[in-house]
């Protein structure tokens, strides 16, 4: 654990916050590597990835704000000024609703069009969600539950502190984020009909954090599913649906542009 890396006179600098801006700045390479792909002139290309990535960490700081208020209303009504303004409640499934709102109203007021904009930034979603997951790791945070595995790992001075052994669920985040990133990477452009990707991203990311909750330490509500796990079935539906909607229009297109 290492919840601070080193300190610039009297200010710490957080392992968690360094973990975030290189997930926001690898993104914002990425893109602009994407876009020029695409064919995108320079000067374009490094304002709209800048708008975007800007864009979405202020509408993904918001939305976990609001889902962390949420899951924790009771504490929150007795001392609401301290939960908004608390360094703590950064949640990933929160940020994830508000910075794909944000993103969604700024790609729309630019003129393009969201599923194609969607499908671009579906691998760099899960690379960022993964690389924030080692900042987790470093200032022991969203760890799991008390297991006798040989990688079990204690996390005395964590946000809460445990000195049971419990599973390093940070660590199979940011490998099974990875390896999401890598099959989205890699099917980037193949996918047919445009918003695929995007779909497809739903369904595996909402995959992940589904399973990976049954070794995770949340509050469980209905039917003894966490709040993640009822989003990320939400997720896992609605890609689903996506994939099964834009294939029928596509092919209903295919049809029509076919008939004599």
């Amino acid at each position: 654990m290492i919840p601070v890396l080193f300190k610039i006179g009297p200010l710490p600098i957080h392992s968690y916050g360094v973990m975030l801006v290189v997930a926001f700045l690898t993104d914002y390479f990425l893109l602009k590597y994407l876009l020029k792909e695409r064919g995108m002139e320079k000067e374009e290309r490094t304002r709209l990835a800048g708008d975007v990535v800007m864009w979405a960490a202020i509408g993904g700081i918001v939305g976990s704000r609001v889902y962390y208020i949420i899951e924790n209303f009771s504490r929150f009504l007795e001392d609401p000024i301290g939960m908004i303004f608390s360094g703590a409640g950064l949640v990933f499934l929160g940020g994830l609703m508000g910075g794909v709102a944000a993103g969604y109203i700024l790609i729309i007021r630019r003129g393009f069009k969201w599923l194609e904009f969607a499908d671009m930034v579906a691998p760099l979603i899960i690379l960022g969600y993964a690389i924030g997951r080692i900042g987790c790791l470093l200032v022991g945070d969203d760890y799991g539950v008390s297991t006798d595995v040989p990688w079990a790992m204690t996390f005395p001075i964590g946000t809460p502190p445990t000195t049971v052994p419990v599973h390093p669920t940070q660590i199979y985040e940011t490998l099974l984020g990875f390896g999401i990133f890598a099959i989205l990477w890699k099917l980037r452009g193949k996918l047919k009909p445009t918003g695929s990707l995007f779909s497809l991203y739903l369904i595996l990311a909402g995959l992940e954090r589904f399973s990976i909750e049954f070794i995770r330490t949340n509050t469980h509500y209905f039917f003894s599913l966490s709040g993640a796990q009822i989003i990320s079935i939400l997720m896992i539906l609605l890609g689903t649906i996506m994939i099964v909607r834009l294939r029928q229009a596509s092919g209903e297109k295919a049809s029509l542009e076919s008939s004599p």
